[in-house]
C-alpha cells in the first residue's frame, strides 16, 4: 500500500513545523551538493528560516557573488540599482588602493624591493628622505614644547618657593618688631638713669636752678 498524498500547507504545530523544516532543508542542501559534484554544475542555495537564521550552500568552483552576477547578466533582471553598483565600484577601488598602500609600506620597510627598477628605487629613496626630514622636524618641535613646558614649571616652582619663604618670614618679622620695641624701651630707661640730673627734664619744677 503506497503512502498517502500529503497536502502542502502550513504546518500549524510549531514543533512539527521545525522538524519538517530541518529535514527538508538538509535534503535540499544534500541534493544541491550532489548535483554540483555529479554534473559539475554551479549551484547556490540560500535558505532563511522563519526565525531569520540563514543556511546556504555554494559550489566549491564558484562564489555566491559570481553566481548572482551571472544571473544578473543572463536574466536581465536588476538585482540592485545603480547606487549599489557605484558603491560596489567604490569598495573595489578602496580595496585596490589599500593593497597598493600595503605594497608601498612593505617597500619602505625594505621588503620586496628586489623587483623594483632604478627609477622606482629613486622614488622610494626620495620618499624615505622626505619622511626622515619630517620626522626630525616633528622631533624638534616636540623638544621645544618640552623645554617650554619645563621652563613654565620652573617659574611656577620658583614663585611657589618665594611665597613659601614669605609665609615663613612673616612670623619672624613680627617677633623681631615686638622684641625691637621692648629693647628700645629698656634702652631709653637705662639711658635716662645714666643721664646727669641737671639735663633731665623736670616738668614739675619750673626753676631747675633751685636744686643747685
Amino acid at each position: 500500500m503506497g503512502r498517502g498524498k500529503i497536502e502542502i500547507k502550513r504546518i500549524e504545530n510549531s514543533s512539527n513545523r521545525q522538524v519538517t523544516y530541518s529535514k527538508r532543508r538538509n535534503g535540499i542542501l544534500k541534493k544541491a551538493k550532489e548535483i554540483s559534484v555529479l554534473c559539475d554544475a554551479k549551484v547556490a542555495v540560500i535558505i532563511f528560516a522563519s526565525s531569520g537564521k540563514m543556511h546556504e550552500f555554494c559550489s566549491p568552483t564558484t562564489t555566491l557573488v559570481d553566481v548572482l552576477d551571472q544571473y544578473h547578466k543572463l536574466s536581465g533582471k536588476r538585482l540592485w540599482d545603480a547606487k549599489h553598483e557605484n558603491l560596489d565600484k567604490e569598495i573595489n577601488g578602496v580595496k585596490k588602493e589599500n593593497d597598493s598602500m600595503q605594497i608601498e609600506l612593505r617597500h619602505m620597510k625594505g621588503e620586496d624591493i628586489s623587483t623594483l627598477n632604478y627609477k622606482e628605487l629613486m622614488v622610494l629613496e626620495d620618499a624615505l628622505e622626505n619622511g626622515l626630514v619630517a620626522l626630525k622636524a616633528k622631533q624638534m618641535e616636540f623638544v621645544r614644547m618640552m623645554r617650554k613646558h619645563n621652563e613654565i614649571l620652573e617659574e611656577e616652582n620658583q614663585s611657589l618657593q618665594f611665597k613659601l619663604r614669605q609665609l615663613e618670614l612673616e612670623p619672624m618679622e613680627e617677633n623681631l618688631i615686638e622684641n625691637q620695641g621692648v629693647y628700645d624701651h629698656h634702652a631709653i630707661a637705662e639711658y635716662e638713669q645714666h643721664m646727669p640730673f641737671a639735663f633731665r627734664v623736670q616738668p614739675m619744677q619750673p626753676n631747675l636752678q633751685q636744686r643747685f
